[in-house]
């Protein structure tokens, strides 16, 4: 069951128009002609510097400023762009986000992009045409279900490979020239960035420059040289059709005039368009520089002679950190399932005096059922662990702030769910990453994500998950109340049936 948005690939066709309609319509920009670093190297005087020996960090809280982020360093790359994501989807972000890279490789750069084959919703023909430029490099991890695959023999992988149709690649990385990247909870689609109309996710990103990027780097290169990072082309049966050069032009094309209209994308967001040149240098100006690890699986997550258990080097680190605790733990994560031994590990935290505080989602607010059912089993021993609970609203007071720039958006009222995995850690460790609490992600899927000892990016992430956990925010559980009474009564007969199935290993 995959703990990740489920819904997130039913979305083309969106109303409400992505910031990178204006952000990524390919507009002139001063100082395009720099390469990346020399630009860095103009606009902070000590930060190539700094590079040398540190990383720095920028938290990236709101979709805008996540999309500001990327929006800047695509149009700003110069040698190269490396994509990995476990969702990609064709609604508006994800149609932009394809049209960019395009640019970027008619202007010579050489971009890689590995998407995990589970939840791609890309026809074949459309992957196929946009591969066909000479700079374009498109491959599908562990292809077992979707690209290239007939209904006949997904049902065959189901039954013949079940712990490998259930690995998936959940990694979430955008490295661009090998000297800047982004890691964190956010896929490529419209709600990621809190500009969907009906469903949103309120999500965390980080921004990077130095030697994690480094590490970040040849981690991709792992996965890309990967057996089970197939070309897309190797993939894809066209018969007799060939793509031609002819084709691939009028593709492209298409994919310009559509980012191009003025028809698809806000009113509002035109302005947007205006803060850009500076807005990427505010972000730069804000970093926080020290030592950053990032963490990492090797494909495929383990050996797998252990079924749907076995771990990874991702687990080990999280949970090496979370052991290693000496007074307090606070943690966000969208599914919270334990894996073995981890609410036992809990409990005896808690028995040495460290305070464990957890912000999930609610019933109301979860994209999930299946993934809620395992935490709604667990959650009386995690409270009678001495954890305390959070549950966050699907229409919580935060939202106001998170679209306050589109009104329109703000009418339709839509619902708000937790999708940031992030950890404090006794007030200056923190974790940002792909990692949900959950025995999905310990053991079968890959995951990422940096571990940072900053006593500035440790109060300041606090702050933000103490926000989330705020009354008007989220509800606190305890024994005697829960909130899943706020729900319709056919969304808690579905939770009642699915807590009967025996499938925890997969939540």
């Amino acid at each position: 069951m995959m703990t990740e948005s489920c819904r997130s690939d039913s979305l083309p066709g969106r109303a409400i128009r992505s910031i990178f309609f204006t952000l990524l319509i390919g507009l002139p920009i001063p100082g395009m002609s720099q390469s990346l670093i020399d630009w860095v190297d103009k606009n902070c005087t000590d930060c190539v510097d700094r590079m040398a020996s540190t990383t720095g960090a920028y938290i990236l809280e709101k979709g805008e400023e996540a999309l500001i982020g990327r929006a800047w360093l695509t149009q700003h790359a110069t040698k190269s762009i490396d994509i990995q994501y476990f969702i990609w989807s064709t609604d508006n972000i994800g149609t932009l986000a394809a049209e960019q890279l395009l640019v970027a490789a008619e202007r010579g750069v050489a971009v890689r992009v590995l998407v995990d084959d589970m939840l791609i919703d890309a026809e074949g023909k459309t992957l196929l045409l946009l591969s066909a430029h000479k700079n374009v490099q498109i491959r599908i991890y562990n292809p077992n279900m979707s690209v290239g695959k007939t209904f006949f023999s997904r049902i065959w992988n189901v039954f013949t490979q079940f712990r490998g149709i259930n690995q998936r690649m959940h990694d979430k990385t955008a490295i661009f020239d090998g000297i800047a990247g982004i890691t964190g909870g956010r896929n490529m689609a419209d709600e990621y960035f809190d500009f969907d109309a009906g469903y949103n996710f309120r999500d965390r990103d980080i921004l990077l420059l130095g030697p994690a990027v480094s590490d970040m780097q040849d981690n991709f290169e792992e996965f890309w040289e990967s057996s089970l990072a197939v070309p897309v082309d190797a993939l894809i049966d066209t018969g007799d059709q060939v793509i031609t050069d002819a084709d691939a032009r009028v593709k492209a094309a298409e994919l310009h005039a559509y980012a191009s209209d003025p028809l698809n994308f806000e009113p509002e967001i035109r302005n947007a368009i205006d803060i850009l040149p500076e807005a990427f240098p505010t972000l730069l100006r804000k970093m926080h520089w020290q030592p950053v690890t990032f963490i990492s699986d090797a494909p495929g997550k383990n050996d797998g002679q252990a079924g749907l258990s076995g771990g990874g080097q991702a687990t080990d680190s999280l949970f090496e950190t979370i052991r290693n605790a000496k007074h307090s733990i606070l943690i966000q994560s969208p599914y919270l399932i334990m894996p073995r031994g981890g609410i036992e590990l809990l409990a005896e935290l808690n028995d040495r005096g460290v305070e464990i505080r957890i912000v999930t989602n609610s019933l109301a607010s979860t994209d999930n059922i299946p993934a809620f059912s395992g935490y709604h089993r667990q959650r009386p021993r995690l409270l009678n662990a001495g954890v305390e609970l959070f549950e966050f609203k699907p229409n919580p007071g935060i939202q106001t702030e998170l679209i306050a720039r589109y009104p329109r958006l703000a009418n339709n009222n839509p619902v708000f769910a937790l999708h940031a995995k992030s950890m404090v850690i006794d007030d200056r460790l923190i974790f940002i990453g792909t990692f949900n609490l959950d025995p999905r992600s310990a053991n079968l899927n890959t995951e990422v994500g940096v571990l940072i000892e900053s006593r500035e990016l440790a109060e300041q992430l606090k702050d933000s998950i103490e926000r989330d956990m705020q009354p008007e925010n989220s509800w606190q559980t305890t024994l005697e109340f829960a909130p899943d009474y706020v729900v319709e009564r056919s969304k808690r007969i579905q939770l009642g049936f699915i807590n009967l199935l025996p499938i925890e290993p997969l939540l």
